[in-house]
């Protein structure tokens, strides 16, 4: 949990991943969390999506942020994890973006843990899995999951999400397709 410490008079929130060795890490007042998300296929094709706690109709993919020397991928395999309870094995990574894509919130919800907004590497998953072992219950971050199309999903996904889920949709839609056609 984030805490303020006074450091030479200033005040800083601090987090554990932004605790170095040497001592704490002031937050530059802009910044954009950096992350990672995945976007997770079942063999007919659909996503899988969490429907947000406290924001119903409000869905998204599995993301969260990077913690300190942590890698993307190390990062979105420990937040399926955290989120779905998918494991690891269960996960056949199938594509990657090289280029980390953001997106930013409304001021109004901006927080000190999260800045301005994300910016996120994003993966591709084929799940492999048996669906009796989805747990989202100890993530305490969703209601309900399940899969849909993604077409349908960038719809449905907060506002601020939009563009970047319809970058997906276009980088990824190959994919897609892939599965229409099966």
């Amino acid at each position: 949990m984030p805490r303020e410490a006074n450091r030479l008079g200033r005040k800083q929130i601090v987090h554990p991943s932004h605790v170095w060795a040497e001592g704490l890490m002031t937050l530059p007042a802009q910044y954009f969390r950096a992350g990672a998300g995945a976007v997770i296929l079942n063999e007919a094709g659909l996503v899988f999506a969490t429907e947000r706690k406290g924001i119903p109709g409000s869905w998204q993919l599995p993301q969260g942020g990077l913690d300190h020397d942590e890698e993307p991928l190390q990062a979105i395999y420990r937040e399926i994890l955290e989120e779905t309870g998918i494991r690891e094995n269960d996960l056949e990574l199938i594509q990657y973006l090289p280029e980390p894509l953001v997106y930013e919130l409304p001021v109004e919800i901006r927080k000190p843990k999260t800045g301005r907004g994300q910016v996120q590497y994003w993966f591709l998953f084929r799940y492999k899995g048996d669906q009796t072992t989805i747990d989202i219950r100890g993530s305490g971050e969703a209601n309900s999951w399940q899969w849909m199309p993604f077409g349908g999903l960038k719809d449905i996904v907060a506002a601020f999400r939009r563009p970047l889920y319809a970058r997906l949709y276009d980088r990824f839609q190959d994919h897609f397709r892939k599965f229409e056609e099966e």
